[in-house]
């Protein structure tokens, strides 16, 4: 029997802590506080479908613009989770939190490859440590697993430079084929490995792109599919928003300020979370000032060490910082954080690296980069998710569901949901999985005798100035003219029973 390899595991021991760390902060409470909306119905509805009714899908979501759908890839992650959780929402948000935990560990090995061992652990827990991206690791969304893929594809795309087996190519592919299916964005990145590879073009073989292009074909397979069948209408949508759509398009006075505003974020909200724009405008102006000077310092230094630190492998860094910042540049609309997930672990890196540079200053140099760095790991650890109270919005949708279904005394009934900007999806997860589905209201066309128009209307009211009589609503509306029988204040919102008013007349 062998003994075990103490000094292996000692070497070890700061990245297992930091792993463990990052655990703690993306699993604990996790169904308490994980985000659980329309989005979210959606998803799992559909996922429930593929499980137990056995309805495959080759289509994803929608995108937040252009009209166009994204692949299925996310739906297909989140089966196995939703399965293993006994179809409890739950379960596809542990998914994206082990991706998150792999994500830190993957920084770690990158950081340790290309840089050195400090820089690996001190860009691991960093990441471990940020609110925002522990926010975005604590959900089911579809652009929540988007930093692992990109970092992975960066990872193997200079892994290949470096060795010159096609079998990372592969990998690069895969992640490309993966990664555009679960946002947009990732062209972005999928450009910037194009032009590293254009850079490298004496040593790309046939053999090397076709399996890059292998790779890619089977990620985006599913996708694909549906593609083939219908004449490439996604793809057709996406190049028209791209080149021809009032999105995007070149503007220097625009473009200049928006790489401006998308590098300071970058460094600003990740490693110091800055309050967004319209936040930061509310405090005192010292306050404000304080804010901002911090967070353009912090890009110039990372900046600085991009180029001086990173050596053989400036390159890749360079083109993974520019290019997505000149492409967000001709993007015209509002730019969210979860945009950056093509490069979430950029800014821990140069960070990193800006603290060995200011270690090597000789006069105390290894005192202020220590400064930094507990400063940066007391502030991050300030913003951990768990000082507030949880919204345990899983456990009001399925209250309120629960309730909605009380009401409808066990007969067939219509359901409508009047809100500001949510949708019903989340509510109709619950019903189907009870098997209590309400019946939904076709137009005259498919339904001229309004079969489908039961006896109850149960209308769940997210609005403070729900007004449920003569909403122009068309699950309202639809119902035709009603009187309200019953009212019931129900966690956050208000429960309406309407019923016909002219039945309501006859007794």
């Amino acid at each position: 029997m062998k003994f075990l390899n103490w000094k292996r595991i000692i070497q070890l021991l700061p990245i297992i802590c930091i792993l463990c760390l990052a655990a703690y902060l993306r699993l604990h409470r996790i169904q308490d506080y994980m985000t659980f909306l329309g989005d979210e119905g959606r998803d799992v509805l559909i996922v429930k479908r593929m499980i137990v009714d056995h309805k495959l899908t080759l289509l994803g979501p929608t995108a937040s613009v252009g009209g166009f759908f994204m692949g299925p890839i996310y739906y297909y992650f989140m089966l196995p989770f939703l399965w293993a959780w006994n179809l409890n929402p739950v379960g596809p948000a542990v998914m994206v939190a082990f991706f998150g935990i792999a994500t830190v560990g993957l920084i770690y090995i990158i950081g340790k490859e290309w840089f050195s061992k400090g820089v690996g652990l001190i860009a691991s827990l960093l990441y471990a440590l940020s609110p925002i991206v522990i926010a975005y690791s604590r959900s089911s969304w579809n652009p929540n697993i988007v930093p692992f893929f990109a970092l992975a594809s960066v990872y193997f795309l200079e892994k290949w430079r470096d060795r010159k087996k096609v079998s990372h190519l592969f990998i690069v592919g895969l992640c490309a084929g993966i990664g555009i299916q679960l946002h947009y964005i990732y062209l972005f990145l999928i450009v910037t490995e194009g032009l590293f590879l254009a850079y490298h073009y004496k040593k790309v073989d046939i053999k090397a792109l076709l399996m890059l292009l292998a790779g890619f074909v089977l990620g985006f397979s599913p996708f694909l599919a549906f593609e083939f069948r219908h004449g490439f209408t996604n793809t057709r949508a996406i190049f028209e928003f791209v080149f021809a759509g009032k999105d995007t398009g070149f503007s220097m006075r625009t473009m200049l300020g928006t790489v401006r505003d998308v590098a300071t974020r970058l460094f600003g909200r990740f490693l110091l979370t800055i309050p967004e724009s319209g936040t930061l405008g509310n405090l005192p102006y010292t306050t404000r000032t304080l804010w901002i000077c911090t967070q353009t310092t912090l890009t110039v230094i990372g900046f600085v060490a991009l180029i001086k630190e990173t050596k053989k492998y400036r390159l890749i860094m360079m083109l993974w910082f520019l290019v997505p910042l000149l492409f967000f540049g001709l993007y015209r609309k509002n730019i969210y954080d979860y945009y950056f997930g093509i490069f979430f672990p950029l800014p821990f890196f140069l960070t990193a690296l800006s603290l060995q540079m200011v270690s090597r200053i000789r006069v105390f140099g290894k005192f202020i980069a220590g400064i930094m760095l507990i400063s940066l790991i007391v502030l991050n650890w300030q913003g951990r998710p768990f000082r507030y109270e949880p919204n345990r919005q899983l456990a009001q949708v399925e209250l309120i569901s629960k309730a909605v279904v009380e009401k409808t005394e066990n007969k067939p009934f219509n359901f409508a949901l009047v809100t500001t900007g949510n949708s019903d999806h989340a509510y109709r997860y619950f019903f189907e999985i009870w098997n209590k589905s309400p019946v939904v209201i076709e137009n005259s066309v498919v339904d001229p005798g309004r079969k489908t128009v039961t006896e109850q209307l149960l209308i769940v009211c997210e609005d403070i100035f729900c007004q449920p009589l003569g909403n122009s609503l068309w699950e309202v509306a639809g119902f035709g003219r009603a009187e309200i029988v019953g009212v019931w204040d129900v966690s956050v919102v208000k429960i309406y029973k309407l019923v016909h008013y002219k039945e309501l007349n006859q007794k």
